[in-house]
């Protein structure tokens, strides 16, 4: 079979059952293969038809399932499983955004919030609006980083699962933020990435000068380390997954074979070859045909 539709929930719900399965597979060519994945989260249809008409299933299993919290993506069966991963750190890998944690130190949080904000939006330039953002930081004591990596930064469920299976199957799996190295050095470590980069704040005398390092990785640098590690790799654009939330995530989730959009901005979600509202990161799992039982961790 040609072409495989994926139906993922809520963790916390299970929502795909027998009659969402029927109502998915009045809408396939007549003889779908279920395949579930998950009991009550997560399902596979597999059928058969032309490559080119996978968009058309997908906006028809949209409209029949509109009325229930499940994400969906058709895609070609060949392929489905990826060789890399590069992934975006702040609201995709961990539940914050660190330049806004870093900032309620300050009382600046909800000012430097906005600007967070809009950026990820696409309304403002990533580069100016980090320097803009980190130069409220300035005076700032760099053992309130350690403080925040304690008590304010969640790993996203999903996410130790993704990167750990990924790992184990053989692909490469790349951090890369338009955040600060002092977070992705140790999200990376805990997750279980094979590197990280993001960007450097400039410290003097145990304080941040509210100053970053430049060049800084944002939008284009993002996508360059893809196409680097696509070199490095041996790879194609077809190997890759790229996840991200904001619009510095725009490049490289348009280059990678599926760009996916986790819980993201309109007009991410909206170029994005899937995009992931209701599940959480091994939702990306589930894309690639994992099963449950066949997660790491």
């Amino acid at each position: 079979m040609t072409l495989v539709a994926t139906l993922v929930a809520d963790p916390q719900r299970s929502a795909i059952d027998t009659s969402l399965v029927s109502r998915a597979s009045a809408v396939l060519p007549e003889g779908a293969r279920a395949v579930m994945l998950d009991a009550g989260k997560a399902v596979d249809l597999f059928f058969d038809a032309d490559p080119a008409s996978a968009q058309a299933f997908d906006r028809a299993l949209r409209n029949v399932l509109a009325d229930v919290p499940v994400d969906l993506l058709v895609q070609k069966r060949a392929g489905r499983r990826k060789r890399l991963l590069i992934a975006d750190m702040d609201s995709t890998m961990i539940g914050q955004e660190c330049i806004d944690e870093l900032a309620n130190a300050l009382g600046k949080k909800s000012e430097i919030a906005a600007i967070t904000e809009r950026a990820m939006r696409g309304e403002l330039e990533f580069e100016p609006a980090l320097r803009e953002r980190a130069a409220m930081l300035a005076g700032l004591d760099v053992s309130v980083i350690q403080s925040v990596l304690d008590t304010q930064i969640t790993l996203t469920p999903g996410a130790c699962s993704l990167v750990q299976t990924m790992r184990r199957d053989g692909a490469y799996c790349a951090l890369v933020s338009g955040g600060f190295t002092v977070f992705t050095e140790v999200i990376a470590a805990q997750i279980g990435f094979h590197e990280n980069r993001a960007n450097t704040l400039v410290v003097t005398d145990g304080k941040l000068t509210g100053e970053v390092d430049e060049p800084i990785l944002g939008r284009a640098a993002k996508r360059q380390r893809l196409e680097a590690l696509l070199a490095e790799q041996g790879l194609t654009p077809d190997d890759a997954i790229a996840v991200g939330d904001g619009a510095n995530d725009l490049a490289m989730i348009e280059l990678a074979g599926l760009g996916v959009a986790y819980h993201a901005k309109p007009s991410v979600a909206e170029a994005a070859d899937a995009r992931i509202d209701h599940g959480d990161l091994s939702a990306l799992l589930y894309l690639q045909g994992y099963a449950r039982a066949d997660f790491a961790a």
